[in-house]
């Protein structure tokens, strides 16, 4: 195929290959060539442009396929363009010459449609050029019309299309002959050319006055006919049509000429509504008379494109302008009865009128306008209210109410939806009293009609989720409105409503309600119940809305509901009969209303019930299911004498017993089906009855079978209609489905559920629909724990049940069979049961395969589906051969398309559920069955359903399917290459079917043998073919397919042409191909984000081009700004989503090496939030912005015309998304260069190198956005500016500014932070946005950017200020939940805690460097006239400190475990009600840390018992009667108040650290630390520490675990920090028990003996457990080896030498720490217990020393060796040494040491002993031969040892070892005894006077040389001193 790419056609390659190859190789050429010739210039081609044209003009008479001749007609247009028009006009003739030819026949069918499609090419693309030829051409097109095929036709009118948009005015005189043909088009009987027909319609629109004028009517009168019968394509083309027409008619033509009376926009209404009404009959008056005609969904839909087109031409100004007559026409098209005369198509029609609202609100309005258009559909409603007459209010059949109920069902979905959309920005529509929308809202709940009501209700719930602050008030109002109505059917069921979707909605506000209120409503339920049979007028609508407000309540979760389960379950048991006894004198008694109310109270139970499991399923235990199955059971006896009870008493009955049935199955589905086994034969008996019709009169069918099927079927049942943008309105058309039918009057309980995702408002399906589905998902539970041989009865039932079926019934009787079979059969492959014995199989198989032959392609469908479910449950090889070849042979007799389909879905289904290597031995025939069908062009279905098989084949097969691949792969290519564009079923399949080829193949697709090259060739012609084709779903999969085909094979798709191809798909009114564009964005943006960034900026164009207009393009900021406009229109969730991670994908690619560039998208996206924020502190920080810019904004407004269609302001979801992304761009820079945060080095980068995008430079636009977002109108993005803010400021706070040392570039942002904060602590603010505002508060303070106090007051007054909050009682009123208001208490007390830990900080800081002048880099002083942070925190501390405390004791409760719930205080903490108890334990989690260390501070401040008992000063907390907040008792004494608090601080620290790693963060275990340090740093709660010996080892044996189990090198210091305070409390401890006895013995005349005191005693026994010294050394040893592996004894070998790493600073310091602490052990310790310690903590503090001075490591490790050299120190002068009686012990073990420490200089290789440095030798033999008795030293072997050390080290290489040896024996001789010395004087110090010697001739050459010559000098003087005199 490389021989195909040449500018020329390789003739001689083209004879040498396969006939079957031919047409691909001219494709692959014509491919290549169309990507040439766009690039090319007039000289390259010029030569051999007559070849070219020759050889291109004879491809057309080759019959090429459809895809190669839109190819080869582009490559003509653009060779003319390019090149030379010599042989234009012959090859026009040519073309011309060919159409002319009256040859019809198939075989010259191709020839012909190819020079249809050539001449369409020529003229779009060269327009004039092509001279008057058009005329010939045109009259010739219209007349080979006349007698076309489908194919034909479709393609004349392509031509014709492209001939009226490339001649322009040009062609002014053919327009009406086009325009005659075209009418004739538009009501073609096939679809394609109808589309096509609309289009060319369309273009003749923009060109010819006439359509617009004289032909307006009869134009849209075509196109209502067009829309009749249509399908999808067609309703969106000629919708596109009708809306351009009508825009274009309305706008003023510049040079139109006549006077001609201009169209109004009342006329263009009306004639859309006409269509909308009357949709059978025309706009033509004579049409329009005869009234005929009945409701045509399919014309109604249409119409509905049509509206929305037609806004969308005008554009968003135009609606902004015209949005009152427009809303007012559009909502008042319902209150017409002649659109709604039946409920169904009421429901239709509003579902119309609700899209055409949400479609154009919710996409051409901006925020402002959408809150304008909320206020004029609030004013419609009043409108619409005022309206209803006293006469309709008291009847509700009336028809002025029937008729007005509709429309303000509609407005208020729409009012709701923007309301939710605005989110907290719709605040001014509640908060202004003229324009308010609620008391419009809350007065429509009196309206007579339900629907009206329900409406209200939802609208209510809508505005609350976006507006949460206003939820607590309305359930207030409503409570009291019903209380004070309670009269009134209307109010009781209204405002009912209202409450109960309010507390649906509570689950969407984080903040909640409190929970007083479902404690009211309860109790308002109750009531309702218990006096609802006290007046007949009101018993239904009471006991209807008692039921509705308990299953509302039950939304709110365990914690309210668990306080009234024992009434619920009381209430349920009374709602049936307790035995039969009592429900036969019940049926016996009672009338038809009775009845009623009877049933609806017993639906309404069990609506409870299915709430009560659904919401609240930890409270469902075996004990409450028990006693729930007892009124089931009542309630399924009560469902056998309902018929009966019909009989008796009237239809009237019917919807409330199918209601109960409904609310049966809901619950039984809920519950375990094990727990009602004894009623399975009732309730089998109940369901089959309901599915199968046999009471039901009405052909209901049930709407699960198109999901029962799977879900790669809906491309052969045209499901994918439900993915487009227009579903809410499409549903209503799809077949044998009540699909689009929803509304919420079918059930009131949707009114609290929760919403599925994307959907504005709950559309529960009609009550009988709604009854078969739920039965048949019950059905599926419960067959799967029947009997087998009730299984068998029961499919022998179904067959029984569809043969006996009438012909008009069979249908709906089987499919709901099909689907209750297909739910069984899903729920046994999930179980993994068993289907059963042979019989069963039979009956089974039987049934399915009766409806493989249905009429009815979903039948058949669900039969093969469930043919590969059975296969799939029964697991059998044989069974499996015989359903294939039953199959096969139907396959290879039958000729009916029927059949043929059925069965190639048969096959693919067995190999999907039996997988390759179950269905192996059949594969060869199914494949090559299928392959053979696929290629029946006399049948397109066939060919469809044969493709959906083979690609369901191919997916499964896996490996086994290789050998099939290249046929396959071929059949695919050449049925692309031939069959009909408007096939558009076939295209689908073969690109699913190509997409399981390349997943077949997978990562071999990377590799160049030859099958897999020309495999890979093949899958991207095809992808190539699939994207020129017109439908979007076909395009689609040729999207996916390359996103595959990258994944596998990344160096072969190439992304120049797809990238862009990708950007202009997001313009697309397709969701699935939008959908497929980001979806492959976001693949590659994982992988090549550099490269797609680059080529999107390839296509950037001017956003002011009038082509661009109401597009997304790709501008300056590149594909992101387009992503993030693209996120403002879409509502799609996954797609969304996808976007999102594209964008955050690039961000951390691109980011952090552009910002400048981000940063102009980030910042553009939030200046949305300038224009709309109300804020007075936006506006004070914007101002001086503004002033700059206002001149030129003013006059470019000036000059600029008018936009028509603007691009509307981001939303706040992408204003929040983009802080969030800023966020993420400076997480991204902190791992980046240095120079990101350093502004110096930034400054100095960009002089130097050019390089000048570092984030600190940019700290001015990440002030001001963070500023932005936290002043916004919207609380999310408070939070997230919030957020941003904080980042910046933990970021950037000690950022030096260069420009002025000894200052902080955030210093010049105090006045922004100040400004940014201030609204979150206004009265109004949430919660939330206060708590995060604190959080920000302490951060500023502790951040240290203020040098001056008073410039900290402006924030510290905010702290002040919410200290108020504190004085307010636990139980005051509040508008959200209690756990809402601890969080913002304890946010205010955490930031005061941080506050006042910072503050403690610096004042320790600055007392150590009071006489110290302040160092350049020393930021975080403040200094204000002597003041210091601290003066700001004192005059709080009184009650802050109450504050705290009271904290920590509601966290000790709240952290008990759950076996002591009953231990917590009845009326709950401090801070938290006990309801609230489980939701505030998070809250708490976060604040506890900081508190607890600011109490210990505190206290550690105090000096524990420097402060009174009672407090002074400051307002207690006036939360309730806890012991905590009033104080200690009068009665308790300071040591008693001290004790405790102690343990309190101390058990919550301990359990904390106690906790498993995953549960505590780290930051919470070193607040834990540092707080156990801070509390034991004074001698008072030390030596409570040191008297309880086992609180002690229990302390030290948390932290071992906290340094086995936490690998932070600060957690350990801080570890060993803690330890070295027990060591000190326990040495205290000590000290003063040896004093008290000293003291007592002095005075009883004994002898005082201190060396017994200490741990060991006098056996030396130092037991684990309960010792200090044991737990200490525990610690200390785990310390050591954590940083030094090699001291552990028991370390396992691996035979491999271990390479030492050097440690870190912080590491060498623990180090240091641990021999510290060990050092302070022996002192512990009595003589006997020294004894027992000492060979361990020798080994130790040698072993440091070995490992620190090790040759391995570069260096010494300082800090370890000197340490632990001072500790050796310290052993040799210990008391236990002279003490008589350990002295032998310590002789020895230093004797050990001494030689141990020789032992390490000894280097072996072979055994991994690389030696110690020689001066570290040096030093610690100096230490033990200066600080030991000569007993230790004097041993002969020792003493040798020693003086070799020395006497090697003389004889080192290296100065400055010679040096340490001549300063140490210096040292030496100097201070022992000159006995002791002798040794060491008369071996050592001979070579070194010796050496002395020939210093004169041999001069030191460096200063070492020197030094040594000194001291060796120095020595000589030393020894001279010290001789005798007879020798001196």
């Amino acid at each position: 195929m490389e021989l195909a790419h040449s500018l020329l056609l390789n003739e001689e390659a083209l004879k040498r290959i396969p006939d079957a190859k031919k047409p691909v190789f001219i494709f692959e050429w014509m491919r290549f060539l169309d990507k040439v010739l766009v690039a090319a210039q007039k000289s390259d081609i010029k030569e051999k442009q007559k070849t070219l044209v020759k050889q291109l003009t004879n491809q057309i008479s080759e019959s090429p396929g459809p895809p190669t001749r839109k190819l080869l007609a582009r490559c003509l247009a653009v060779l003319f363009s390019v090149g030379d028009t010599f042989d234009l006009f012959d090859t026009i003739n040519k073309c011309n010459d060919l159409i002319k030819t009256k040859d019809d026949s198939p075989s010259y069918l191709p020839t012909k449609l190819t020079a249809i499609c050539c001449i369409g090419a020529m003229y779009e693309k060269l327009g004039r050029m092509v001279g008057r030829s058009f005329e010939e051409t045109v009259q010739l097109l219209i007349k080979a019309l006349r007698n076309a095929e489908s194919q034909g036709r479709c393609e004349v009118m392509q031509t014709l299309q492209k001939v009226i948009v490339g001649m322009g005015s040009a062609a002014t005189g053919c327009h009406k002959d086009i325009y005659k043909a075209t009418k004739g088009c538009m009501a073609d009987r096939v679809m394609s050319v109808r589309v096509a027909a609309a289009q060319c319609m369309y273009s003749l629109v923009q060109e010819a006055s006439f359509m617009t004028t004289t032909e307006l009517d009869s134009v849209s009168s075509l196109c209502l006919r067009a829309l009749d019968g249509s399908n999808y394509d067609v309703r969106c083309a000629v919708g596109k049509l009708l809306g351009h027409l009508f825009a274009t008619s309305l706008i003023p033509k510049q040079h139109a000429t006549g006077k001609k009376k201009q169209v109004t926009l009342d006329y263009l209404l009306d004639m859309l509504s006409t269509g909308f009404l009357k949709a059978n009959s025309g706009f033509l008056k004579s049409e329009m008379l005869s009234g005929a005609g009945q409701v045509n969904r399919e014309i109604r839909v249409g119409v509905t494109h049509a509206y929305v087109e037609f806004v969308k031409c005008m554009g968003g100004t135009w609606m902004e302008r015209n949005i009152s007559s427009l809303l007012k026409h559009v909502l008042y098209l319902l209150a017409n009865p002649k659109a709604t005369p039946t409920h169904v198509d009421a429901v239709y029609a509003r579902k119309c009128v609700q899209f055409i609202l949400r479609t154009l609100i919710g996409s051409l309005l901006g925020e402002k306008a959408q809150i304008a258009a909320a206020k004029e559909i609030s004013q419609h409603i009043i409108k619409a209210m005022n309206a209803v007459s006293p006469e309709a209010m008291l009847d509700s059949t009336h028809a002025e109410m029937i008729s007005g109920q509709h429309v303000l069902v509609s407005a208020l979905h729409e009012l709701g939806c923007i309301v939710q959309t605005l989110g907290t920005s719709a605040s001014p529509l509640v908060s202004e009293p003229q324009t308010g929308i609620i008391d419009p809202v809350v007065s429509v709940l009196l309206h007579p009609s339900p629907s009206a009501r329900l409406a209200a209700a939802w609208c209510l719930r809508s505005i609350t989720i976006a507006l949460p602050s206003e939820l607590t008030p309305l359930i207030d109002r409503c409570m009291e409105s019903m209380e004070k109505l309670r009269s009134s059917p209307e109010a009781v069921s209204g405002y009912s409503y209202a409450i109960a979707a309010l507390l649906g909605g509570v689950y969407k506000c984080p903040l909640g309600i409190p929970h007083s209120k479902g404690k009211k409503i309860f109790s308002m339920a109750e009531d309702l119940l218990k006096t609802a049979t006290k007046d007949s007028r009101l018993s239904v609508q009471k006991t209807q809305c008692g039921w509705l407000l308990l299953g509302a309540i039950m939304t709110l979760g365990p914690p309210v509901v668990k306080h009234h389960l024992p009434r619920m379950l009381l209430l349920w048991r009374n709602a049936f009969p307790k035995n039969k006894q009592e429900m036969d004198s019940e049926k016996a008694r009672g009338d038809a209303f009775t009845w009623q109310v009877t049933l609806e109270g017993r639906a309404g139970a069990l609506c409870a019930m299915d709430s009560f499991i659904r919401y609240c399923r930890e409270l469902v235990t075996e004990d409450v299911i028990r006693r729930l199955i007892i009124p089931l059971e009542c309630a399924l006896t009560m469902l056998q004498q309902i018929p009966a009870m019909i009989k008796t008493h009237g239809t009237q009955l019917k919807a409330s017993a199918a209601m109960v049935r409904l609310r049966l199955y809901q619950v039984m589905f809920l519950l375990p089906p094990d727990q009602y086994e004894v009623a399975y034969n009732h309730v089998l008996r109940e369901l089959v009855a309901e599915f199968t019709l046999t009471d039901n009169p009405s052909n209901t069918t049930t709407s699960l079978l198109r999901s029962m099927c799977h879900v790669d079927d809906s491309i052969i049942l045209g499901s994918w209609l439900q993915e487009t943008d227009h579903k809410p309105i499409e549903d209503q058309l799809q077949p044998n489905s009540a699909s689009g039918s929803g509304a919420i009057e079918h059930d009131g309980a949707a009114l609290y559920r929760r919403c599925p995702a994307n959907e504005h408002i709950p559309g529960p399906l009609p009550l009988g629909v709604n009854v078969i589905d739920n039965s048949v998902k019950l059905f599926g539970i419960v067959f799967q724990h029947v009997p087998h041989k009730h299984r068998l009865q029961m499919l022998q039932h179904f067959t029984e049940c569809i043969k006996h079926a009438s012909k008009s019934r069979q249908q709906a009787v089987q499919m709901n069979i099909f689907t209750a079979v297909l739910c069984a059969l899903k729920c046994l492959a999930d179980s993994k049961s068993g289907f059963g014995h042979s019989e069963v199989r039979k009956a089974a198989v039987q049934l399915v395969l009766g409806a493989l032959n249905s009429p009815s392609p979903i039948l058949r469908c669900a039969a093969g589906e469930a043919l590969g479910r059975i296969a799939q449950v029964m697991e059998d090889g044989r069974f499996i051969a015989e359903l294939s070849q039953y199959s096969f042979d139907k396959l290879n007799s039958a000729r009916d398309v029927v059949t043929r389909t059925g069965h190639s879905l048969a096959l693919g289904c067995l190999h999907r559920y039996v997988g390759g290597m179950g269905s192996g031995q059949h594969l060869n025939t199914s494949v090559s069955i299928l392959l053979a069908l696929a290629q029946d062009n006399t049948s397109p279905v066939v060919q469809v359903w044969a493709l959906h098989a083979l690609g369901l084949i191919a997916d499964s097969g896996g490996p086994m399917f290789r050998g099939y691949i290249e046929p396959t792969l071929s059949l695919v290519l050449n049925l692309l290459l031939s069959v009909p564009p408007s096939n558009v079923d076939v295209h689908q399949c073969l690109g699913k079917c190509l997409s399981a080829l390349i997943t077949s193949i997978g990562p071999e697709l990377q590799s160049n043998t030859n099958s897999i090259a020309a495999a890979r060739l093949y899958c991207l012609v095809c992808c190539a073919i699939m994207q020129d084709h017109h439908d979007s779903l076909v395009q689609a999969e040729a999207i996916s397919c390359l996103q595959q085909l990258h994944m596998f094979a990344p160096r072969h798709v190439n992304l120049t042409t797809l990238v862009p191809h990708l950007c202009e798909t997001l313009n697309s009114s397709h969701l699935l191909l939008r959908r497929a564009a980001v979806a492959c964005l976001r693949q590659l943006s994982q992988r090549e984000a550099s490269e797609i960034s680059e080529h999107a900026l390839t296509l950037i164009s001017d956003k002011d081009d009038p082509k661009n207009r109401g597009k997304i393009i790709i501008t300056e900021t590149g594909l992101e700004g387009a992503l993030f406009e693209l996120l403002d229109r879409e509502t799609d969730n996954k797609l969304c989503k996808d976007v999102h991670d594209t964008i955050i994908s690039m961000l951390h690619s691109l980011a952090a090496e552009n910002l400048t560039r981000w940063f102009t998208l980030l910042k553009d996206v939030l200046a949305a939030s300038i224009s709309d924020s109300s804020s007075p502190d936006a506006n004070e920080a914007g101002a001086g912005d503004k002033e700059e810019d206002d001149d030129d904004v003013a006059q470019i407004t000036i000059a600029e015309k008018e936009d028509t269609h603007p691009s509307v302001a981001p939303r706040w979801p992408t204003r929040v998304f983009a802080t969030d992304c800023l966020q993420k761009i400076i997480s991204d820079c902190e791992s980046k260069t240095v120079a990101h945060f350093d502004l110096a080095i930034a400054r100095d980068m960009r002089e130097t190198h050019g390089k000048g995008d570092y984030l600190v430079l940019h700290l001015t636009e990440l002030v001001r956005v963070a500023f932005i977002a936290a002043t916004s109108d919207s609380d999310q993005l408070r939070l997230a500016g919030l957020a941003t803010l904080q980042k910046v400021i933990n970021n950037f706070s000690m950022i030096a500014d260069p420009e002025v040392p000894g200052h902080v570039i955030l210093e010049q942002y105090q006045a922004q932070v100040g400004a940014a904060l201030r609204p979150a602590f206004a009265p109004n603010a949430p919660s939330d946005v206060t708590a995060a505002a604190c959080q920000v508060c302490s951060t500023w303070i502790g951040s240290g950017v203020a040098h001056d106090l008073n410039d900290l007051r402006r924030v510290h007054q905010l702290l002040v200020s919410s200290l108020e909050k504190l004085k307010l009682g636990r139980h005051k009123a509040s508008l959200y939940s209690e756990s809402a208001t601890t969080m913002e208490k304890l946010a205010v007390l955490q930031a005061w805690a941080e506050v006042y830990i910072v503050a403690i900080q610096k004042e320790h800081d600055h007392g150590n460097t009071d006489d110290k002048s302040r160092s350049e880099d020393d930021f975080g002083e403040i200094e204000s006239q002597g003041e210091s942070l601290l003066s700001l925190v004192q005059p709080e501390l009184v009650s802050l400190s109450k504050h705290w405390l009271c904290v920590l004791k509601d966290q000790v409760y709240l952290s008990l475990p759950s076996d002591y719930s009953n231990s917590l205080p009845n009326e709950g903490g401090t801070y938290y009600a006990p309801d609230t108890a489980d939701t505030v334990r998070p809250i708490y989690k976060r604040s506890w840390p900081p508190i607890l260390y600011a109490v210990s501070l505190w206290l550690n401040e105090c000096g524990f018992g420097n402060f009174p008992l009672e407090y002074t000063g400051g307002e207690p907390p006036a939360n309730h009667a806890s012991s905590v907040t009033e104080g200690p008792p009068a009665n308790m004494q300071n040591e008693e108040v001290n004790t405790d608090r102690f343990h309190l601080l101390l058990g919550i620290a301990v359990e904390a650290m106690c906790s498993p790693t995953s549960i505590q963060p780290l930051e919470t275990v070193n607040m834990c630390l540092k707080s156990v340090f801070v509390l034991l740093d004074k001698p008072w709660p030390r030596s409570r520490l040191g008297k309880k010996q086992t609180l002690a080892v229990e302390l030290l044996n948390v932290l071992h675990r906290l340094l086995l189990t936490r690998e932070s090198l600060a957690t350990h210091q801080l570890v060993l920090d803690c330890t070295k305070q027990i060591l000190r409390s326990a040495l205290e401890n000590l000290e003063e028990q040896k004093v008290k006895d000293s003291e007592f013995k002095v005075q009883s005349g004994h002898q005082v003996s201190l060396s017994v005191f200490g741990e060991g005693g006098e056996n030396g026994k130092i037991e684990a457990g309960q010792s200090v010294v044991f737990a200490t050394l525990e610690v200390c040893l785990c310390g050591l080896i954590r940083q030094m592996p090699e001291l552990n004894p028991n370390l396992p070998t691996t035979g491999f030498p271990l390479r030492q790493m050097k440690l870190s600073d912080e590491a060498c310091h623990l180090v240091a720490s641990i021999i510290n602490a060990i050092a302070e052990l022996p002192g512990l310790c009595s003589f006997a217990g020294s004894i027992s310690i000492l060979p361990t903590i020798l080994y130790l503090t040698t072993g440091v020393i070995r490992e620190a001075a090790s040759l391995s490591l570069q260096s010494p490790l300082q800090e370890p060796i000197t340490v632990a050299l001072e500790t050796l120190t310290t052993f040799c002068a210990c008391p236990y040494v002279s003490d008589p009686r350990s002295c032998d012990h310590w002789s020895r073990l230093l004797q050990s040491a001494i030689a141990t420490v020789l032992d390490f200089s000894k280097a072996d290789a072979e055994k991994d002993k690389p030696g110690i440095d020689e001066k570290t030798l040096l030093l610690a033999l100096s230490v033990f031969l200066l600080n030991c008795d000569d007993d230790i030293t004097g041993n002969p072997q020792l003493k040798q040892g020693l003086i070799e050390a020395f006497q090697t080290a003389w004889m080192s290489k290296n100065n400055r070892v010679k040096l340490m040896c001549v300063q140490k024996l210096t040292s030496i001789f100097q201070k022992m005894e000159r006995k002791k010395a002798t040794p060491y004087i008369r071996q050592c110090a001979p070579p070194i006077i010796e050496w002395l010697g020939g210093v004169g001739q041999n001069k030191p050459a460096n200063q070492d040389g020197l030094q040594l010559v000194i001291d060796s000098i120095a020595m000589l003087e030393t020894l001279v001193a010290i001789a005798e005199d007879s020798t001196n």
